[in-house]
């Protein structure tokens, strides 16, 4: 399956002499959602910008659909959505004459049950006659997903959607992504709430001083680079680990009420071996659970490693 969108040694140094990206190579497929995750400053914005025909690359090229983003600007720009990070919107115009306004511009006919059915979903019907000034925070990040999705493109690009926004609409927003993931939409977020990435994506990237450190499948992320843990709730606490446990990856908290196991999850746990040496030196153990590391332990132990 052709990539929907490719991204090749990709380069963006600012006038400052600040270097944003550095050698970026990327190919996203269609209907995925990818999460990009960094820190601030990382780069994140610029390579949505360039890709979004917004920000010229120092070098490098970047296809949409088959369609090279600078020399053919107009049908690539078409089919992607963008809901930037900042609210930026026209204070004086109506909800409905917005959202018109950027179907318009992407050339699309008219149709005013889309936008009808766009605005029911992101609560904004009832405002559709508010000026833009008059309206919350919120519902100001609730227009700007109306815009970007009123010429219904392939693509959605989503820079850090949710942040300031109530639970309410993080929970629509979320509800909108998975529906159109489902129509065939593919969608690119970045985000802070790396719990969300863990719940919507499908591949992780991770970027970092300009440098993409990875692409990969999220459950292929979490298996190849995460850790577990199990912990036993001890009978009796101990003062300090019986000297037949000692050993690597295995420690004792510091109340001495647990031992805690902690392994590498592509590997084999030895945890049938553990429990044979707690029985042999007379340590009982009254419970145990066992816990994977998170996409987000995982992401701050890869943007360590790669300072």
């Amino acid at each position: 399956m052709r990539p929907i969108i490719t991204v090749e040694g990709l380069n963006k140094t600012y006038a400052s002499g600040h270097c944003a990206l550095r050698d970026i190579n990327l190919a996203i497929k269609p209907g995925e959602i990818l999460a990009l995750l960094g820190p601030n400053g990382a780069g994140k914005t610029t390579l949505i910008s360039i890709v979004c025909g917004i920000v010229n690359p120092s070098s490098g090229r970047v296809r949409v659909d088959g369609h090279d983003i600078q020399r053919d600007y107009r049908a690539a720009r078409a089919c992607i959505g963008l809901v930037p990070q900042e609210l930026s919107t026209d204070a004086f115009e109506s909800v409905l004459a917005a959202v018109r306004f950027s179907r318009g511009l992407f050339g699309r006919a008219p149709n005013s049950a889309f936008l009808e059915k766009l605005l029911r979903q992101l609560s904004l019907w009832e405002k559709r006659d508010s000026r833009i000034m008059d309206l919350s925070g919120g519902m100001k990040r609730r227009l700007l997903i109306a815009k970007a999705l009123s010429h219904e493109p392939r693509i959605l690009f989503l820079d850090e959607p949710t942040a300031g926004v109530d639970v309410a609409l993080r929970q629509d927003m979320w509800q909108m992504v998975q529906e159109l993931r489902q129509q065939g939409v593919t969608i690119i977020l970045t985000t802070h709430y790396i719990e969300e990435a863990e719940a919507m994506a499908d591949r992780i990237g991770v970027i970092n001083r300009g440098e993409l450190i990875l692409v990969e499948d999220k459950s292929a992320l979490m298996e190849q680079l995460g850790t577990r843990q199990l912990r036993l709730t001890l009978q009796q606490p101990l003062e300090q680990l019986p000297p037949n446990l000692s050993g690597e990856g295995l420690s004792l908290s510091e109340d001495g009420q647990e031992l805690v196991y902690t392994f590498d999850a592509q590997h084999e746990t030895g945890i049938a071996q553990l429990l044979r040496r707690l029985d042999e030196a007379g340590v009982d153990f009254k419970n145990l659970h066992s816990k994977q590391s998170s996409l987000e332990e995982i992401f701050v132990d890869l943007v360590k490693e790669a300072r």
